[in-house]
């Protein structure tokens, strides 16, 4: 074990696998050996097999809490499930954690998170209630309960209770931001127009004060950006276009964008077809980005450590991108086709294009202004390209720098790409459906229309992931109308796509 976890530290989880599995044969029922040979599959990217560990490992660890009421571990193993996206699994072991000792406020606030990640509304606002009894004055409960209140539907209760929330002046910083953004999107709900700003202006002052937002390199996105402009050239793109690539090693399909402009819908009714199997928000490409670094010993940009490559080397890349998504798929792709739908991918599209030149691309498109407002609405976790969304300005900012990027690339691309507008997915489904199934080569299937079924109940990564839960609704389109009188602020970043897209009107 000591051995094992070692190895785990400098990274070898080819050796700490090893390890650990002869530290099983020699106790099989310890927990902690389980949990961690658990944890170590799925570093290498086997997750069935890692989390059919972790699942042994909470099945030892509770008969271990029933007989002490001590579940510390349950829920670290919980938390564990939850890095790996069973959420289904986390509830189970949370549940079971909370009957065993019901007086621990942290297993009930996880357990609504975890419910809250399924779009279990009711579960989820339940066991957020049993937490705030434990704790009343909790300020980051009461937020969590607002929020799980919206979510369900009531929208009264949320706003009063984050008013009250926000009239407590020994509020930290995050609460405050976070109090702010959620009653910003009550009071949208509540046609309360007027007041939303207002709140999102506020939650923009104080992010700046936030440690992780502080974290971030704000400059880091930007700057990749314009380098990619420059060095992505067509003679480096279609470099490899004419090339036969071996039948194990397919082009899937991409699905970018910029946030928010409708990549989760196209991507659960795509993938509602049964020939699609959809990898949600991968590290699939930024993996491949890694291993390119490693072969060129991470000289320079992207763009010019593929102009040291070969072809063996694209063939390498393209062998480790699959191996990639068969260890953490398994069996489930089958000879489906893979649909990769990481919405920020659009950074690395000159990569992506290089790498997988006989690739599809599905970009979407939606009006900038509404794009940047549901942006700004949105909590995200803080990452180098999320840092832009907490202000006003930065966000439509971002939004063009991206943009341009796109606008820039789009001529180059050898890799043939169709343009989707969210707004003919709203107001045209079928046809609109029936073009990019058919520039995907495949027929057209009834049943995508009920998407929203088939994403009840399931784990999706995205903020937008309550929402592709119902039905098809329109009151999204045409949004920013509502708060007109802030867009002259970020007219000079909007207004040049608003009319290269077609959204004069």
């Amino acid at each position: 074990m000591q051995h094992g976890q070692l190895a785990v530290q400098n990274k070898n989880y080819t050796a700490a696998l090893d390890l650990f599995g002869k530290a099983e044969a020699e106790n099989p029922k310890d927990p902690q050996i389980k949990a961690c040979l658990g944890q170590t599959l799925c570093w290498l990217g086997m997750r069935d097999q890692g989390l059919k560990k972790l699942h042994q490992a909470g099945e030892l660890l509770l008969k271990k809490a029933r007989k002490s009421r001590d579940i510390t571990l349950l829920l670290a193993l919980a938390e564990q499930l939850q890095h790996w996206n069973d959420y289904a699994g986390a509830v189970k072991l949370y549940t079971q954690a909370v009957q065993v000792n019901g007086a621990v406020i942290r297993a009930y606030q996880m357990l609504a998170l975890a419910h809250m990640q399924l779009n279990q509304k009711k579960p989820a606002l339940a066991a957020g209630r049993q937490a705030l009894k434990l704790a009343p004055n909790s300020a980051v409960l009461g937020i969590l309960i607002a929020t799980l209140e919206f979510a369900d539907g009531l929208t009264v209760e949320a706003k009063t209770r984050l008013q009250k929330i926000l009239q407590n002046p020994l509020l930290k910083a995050e609460e405050q931001f976070q109090a702010h953004k959620e009653l910003a999107k009550v009071l949208d709900k509540l046609g309360e127009y007027d007041q939303v700003f207002n709140h999102l202006h506020a939650s923009a002052t104080i992010a700046p004060l936030l440690p992780d937002i502080k974290r971030q390199n704000a400059n880091l996105v930007p700057n990749m950006l314009k380098t990619n402009q420059i060095e992505f050239d067509r003679e480096l793109l279609g470099r490899w276009a004419n090339t036969p690539f071996p039948a194990d090693q397919p082009p899937p399909v991409f699905l970018l964008g910029f946030m928010h402009t409708g990549t989760t819908l196209t991507q659960e009714v795509l993938g509602a077809h049964p020939e699609v199997f959809v990898a949600d928000e991968t590290d699939l490409v930024s993996s491949m980005a890694q291993e390119l670094s490693r072969l060129t010993n991470g000289q320079g940009s992207s763009a010019l450590q593929l102009r040291q490559l070969d072809l063996a080397g694209v063939l390498h890349l393209r062998s480790f991108y699959w191996k990639r998504a068969r260890a953490l798929y398994g069996d489930k792709i089958g000879k489906r086709l893979l649909l990769d739908k990481t919405t920020m991918n659009t950074i690395d599209l000159g990569l992506i294009n290089a790498i997988f030149p006989d690739a599809k691309l599905v970009f979407l498109l939606r009006d900038p202004r509404d794009v940047c407002l549901s942006c700004f609405m949105q909590i995200m976790t803080p990452t180098a390209s999320t840092v832009h969304l907490v202000n006003w300005e930065s966000t439509a900012r971002f939004y063009a720098q991206v943009m341009t990027w796109w606008q820039a690339i789009k001529p180059r691309l050898c890799m043939n790409y169709i343009e989707f507008r969210y707004e003919d997915a709203v107001f045209d489904f079928e046809p609109a459906f029936r073009k990019v199934f058919d520039f995907l080569g495949l027929t057209w299937n009834p049943g995508v229309a009920d998407f929203h079924k088939h994403a009840a109940g399931k784990y999706i990564a995205s903020p937008s992931s309550s929402q592709v839960t119902q039905p098809l609704y329109s009151s999204s389109v045409g949004r920013w109308r509502r708060y007109a009188t802030e867009y002259p602020a970020v007219e000079v970043y909007l207004q040049p796509f608003i009319e290269a897209f077609g959204y004069q009107q």
